[in-house]
Order: structure tokens, then C-alpha cells, then sequence
């Protein structure tokens, strides 16, 4: 589906005249005039960066995900405990620890932790031959390896429509929704999503929303915040008892390849909680 047809569905508008308040479009209106300014046709649309129509920072985020040897998460735990240190003296990195999760639900004796780039692909380039040139980062580098049984890393972007992630208090679990989706599609689910955050504000869950630059391509992660699992069942449920967000998921759902989901909880060293 072109980008043009999607925005002129009269259901969709529709539907979202009753749903939405002023004040709650805004942002999602903001989203549309970005696409709609540009006058992007279907074959124009095929030739832009899905970057530069879904993000507008020039921040990168980098997801590492570790499976650590059942018998080694403590020393794992220390030993990443020391490389955040390690990286956070560094001031003029330009990279900073957002969050770091252990998995409670899913993929289990896996740690996830995701950095920020502030200056983008730049900055990573300057980080990474900086931390080349450190012995000690190289040292706990390799013990590190000596500790796993597999690991990836994701250059991630910021979804421009989604609420910018700040720094959670104590006890919360953190879900992590993934999604694989078809190619082609990011626009299009961008559109639909771009509309789907409003429903999804209660309780301050929406913590963070990325897609995929380089690693997995075409993914998407979503996370959300939650105090506990009563909190979570109680949260989703009245974003399904409000008007429209069935409409939503059923124009999302065709654009996905896959999905799964994983609870996280902080790990000690975690700037949010």
C-alpha cells in the first residue's frame, strides 16, 4: 500500500475524527505534515530513506544482546559492571548507557543493553577506535567472549512520533516487544503507529520505540514500562477497551513477518529502573 492511498483511507480517518482529541493529534499530525510537505508519490516514496522520513535525530542507538553461560551471569554481571564504568569515564565519547536488562520472560540468561550515540554514525567511529586503542576495555572485551554463548549487536534509530525515553525510578519490569516485518512495509507501519501511540499513554508505559538500521533489518522494537505484571494486564486491557485501537492492531497485523516479546528487569547499573 502507497504512502498516499494509506493517509487518504476514509476509515481510517474516520474512524480517528472520534477517537482523538486535539491536543492528542498533535504530535501524530506533526508526523503526517512531515510526510504530506514533501509531496512524496508512490515511486518517490520508494526512492527515500525510510531514516530520514521516521526519525529526525542524529542520535544512533546501539542494542546489544548477550546469551551468557548459565553458570557465568555473575561474572558477566561484574565484568559489564566494570566496562560501563570504564566507558562513562570517557566523557568526550558522546555515548551514554540508557538502559541494561536481564530477561525474566523469553530468552532466558540473556542481558540486553542498549547505548546512546549522541552525534550519530560519527560518533561511533570515534568511539570505537578510541575503546580499540584502551587495554583495559580490550582486556574485559575478551573475558567478556570467554563468557557467552552468542551475541549481536543492532544500530538502532528513535521512531520521531514515539514519547522520548527518560529515566525510570525504582522497581519496574520493562517489556520488550520485537517485531520482523515484511520489506517494504516500515512506512506504512510507521503510518498506522504514528496514530497508535495516543492509546497507548496511560501509565507512562511507553519507554522507548526503535527500528532497525544496520544488523536485523526491518525490525522493530517497542518497550514498554510497567510496575509490575498486574499493572501490565490492566494497562493493555483498557487500551483495547478504548475506541479505535482495534483498528490499529488491524491494520498493523498484515505487516508482520514475526514478533515475540521478553520481560526485562534492570540490572544494578542500569540508569533506569
Amino acid at each position: 500500500m502507497s504512502v498516499s492511498r494509506f493517509i487518504r483511507n476514509p476509515l481510517i480517518l474516520n474512524q480517528s475524527r472520534n477517537v482523538y482529541t486535539s491536543a492528542s493529534m498533535s504530535q501524530a499530525n506533526s508526523w503526517f505534515k512531515k510526510i504530506m510537505s514533501q509531496n512524496i508519490s508512490p515511486m518517490e516514496a520508494s526512492k527515500e530513506s525510510h531514516s530520514r522520513m521516521l526519525s529526525d535525530k542524529e542520535i544512533v542507538y546501539a542494542l546489544h544482546t548477550h546469551n551468557v553461560r548459565p553458570d557465568s551471569t555473575q561474572k558477566y554481571l561484574e565484568n559489564y559492571t566494570k566496562t560501563v564504568q570504564l566507558i562513562e569515564s570517557k566523557k568526550d565519547l558522546g555515548c551514554d548507557l540508557v538502559g541494561s536488562w536481564s530477561v525474566q520472560v523469553g530468552d532466558l540468561d540473556q542481558m540486553l543493553h542498549l547505548w546512546r550515540y549522541t552525534g550519530g554514525f560519527e560518533k561511533i567511529d570515534m568511539a570505537e577506535k578510541e575503546m580499540q586503542r584502551d587495554q583495559d576495555y580490550e582486556k574485559l572485551k575478551a573475558e567478556r567472549g570467554g563468557l557467552l554463548r552468542a551475541r549481536h549487536l543492532q544500530y538502532l534509530l528513535a521512531f520521531s512520533y514515539w514519547p522520548v525515553s527518560e529515566p525510570r525510578g525504582k522497581s519496574h519490569i520493562y517489556e520488550m516487544r520485537s517485531y520482523r516485518l515484511k520489506p517494504g512495509t516500515m512506512i506504512e507501519w510507521g503510518n498506522n503507529w504514528a496514530r497508535a501511540i495516543n492509546f497507548r499513554k496511560t501509565n507512562n508505559e511507553a519507554y522507548a520505540g526503535f527500528f532497525s538500521q544496520i544488523g536485523r533489518l526491518y525490525n522493530v522494537h517497542h518497550i514498554w514500562c510497567y510496575e509490575n505484571y498486574q499493572q501490565r494486564k490492566e494497562t493493555r486491557e483498557f487500551a483495547w477497551s478504548q475506541p479505535g485501537w482495534d483498528l490499529c492492531v488491524q491494520y498493523t497485523v498484515p505487516l508482520i513477518q514475526d514478533m515475540h516479546s521478553r520481560i526485562l528487569v534492570p540490572n544494578e547499573f542500569s540508569p533506569t529502573q
